[in-house]
């Protein structure tokens, strides 16, 4: 698989990482420990070295499951968790990035991951209660201590990233991207290529909606959150299948599946790009991989701008609950 460099801070992994949220959160009901191992082992095997997960996914034993399933090839791939929220019960209660909780997340994702070093470490949503240069300081001191290597932020707006990256660079932005959420395009991508930060789209295949999988038929378990996401009501669904139809038409010309035709698509856009699609099932797994092939002409990129620019997407990515969040200045 390619590589792509992941920041100005000497950051380089995968063309294409792992998110490993799904495998035990939100996304139904996950899959077994062993199987969560297999997907992770056989990533790896396809050229994968990047690997997302965070404390809040289970909670917790999202990271337990990456620690152990990377242990054999450790030093071979980089390894990103998220620090940010309180828990209560084992539940996510409130946002919390104050320096000493920050230093105790730490602590807790370094021996569930059974790491010395954490490779990407990323503030997973701004803390309005906290001033981001007492985030960037306290993570600048987690590097100066080995603990951490490079710092990143997630959902941040660029007032924030801007005031973080002063006192410690920040290497990485992880926010949602994919053909049908583009925000990130006019919100902060300027300010990450003037100061050399990368970008890490998380549900880059539309939570699944872009793999062409999903329709108004479809049905989701109890526990899967996109019960409660507007863009997946069945009224939204119907007008966002124009998009389906759309990526069908493109796939077969180019020979190839929605879901690789929408991670390709995303690699087009930027050279610091490297979105990281997760998924339970090792063929999905394999086809995903295949994106890293595919390429574009200029003249096909503007059909599909054009074309993606007639397409009016219907609902909200996230329910209020989530989106009130985001950090948009």
């Amino acid at each position: 698989m390619k590589t792509r460099k992941l920041g100005t801070q000497g950051l380089e992994v995968s063309s294409l990482g792992l998110g490993c949220m799904g495998l035990s959160f939100a996304m139904g009901p996950g899959v077994s420990k062993e199987e969560a191992i297999k997907v992770i082992h056989r990533a790896y095997e396809l050229g994968v070295t990047f690997f997302d997960t965070a404390e809040i996914y289970g909670p917790f034993v999202n990271e337990e499951v990456v620690g152990e399933a990377i242990a054999p090839f450790r030093d071979k791939v980089v390894v990103a968790t998220k620090f940010g929220f309180d828990f209560t019960n084992g539940k996510t209660s409130e946002l919390n990035s104050r320096p000493a909780h920050i230093r105790q997340a730490v602590e807790g994702s370094l021996k569930r991951l059974k790491v010395d070093t954490i490779d990407l470490l990323y503030q997973h949503r701004i803390d309005p209660k906290v001033p981001i240069e007492d985030v960037a300081g306290t993570v600048k001191d987690l590097i100066a201590e080995g603990k951490v290597k490079y710092f990143g932020m997630s959902e941040a707006g660029v007032k924030n990233i801007r005031r973080a990256h002063a006192v410690q660079p920040v290497t990485a932005l992880q926010s949602e991207y994919s053909m049908w959420w583009r925000e990130p395009e006019t919100k902060t991508f300027a300010t990450l290529e003037e100061l050399g930060i990368g970008f890490v789209p998380f549900s880059p295949l539309g939570k699944g909606f872009l793999t062409g999988k999903i329709d108004t038929t479809t049905q989701f378990t109890s526990n899967d959150f996109r019960n409660g996401v507007p863009r997946f009501q069945q009224d939204n669904l119907k007008v966002n299948m124009a998009l389906i139809d759309l990526l069908n038409k493109i796939a077969v010309e180019k020979k190839s599946t929605p879901a690789q035709l929408a991670l390709a698509w995303i690699h087009a856009q930027k050279p610091w790009i490297i979105p990281i699609p997760g998924t339970t099932k090792i063929h999905r797994l394999e086809e995903n991989v295949g994106a890293d092939t595919i390429e574009f002409t200029s003249d096909e990129l503007g059909r599909i701008e054009k074309a993606l620019a007639e397409i009016q997407v219907a609902g909200g990515r996230y329910p209020a609950s989530s989106e009130k969040m985001v950090d948009r200045d």
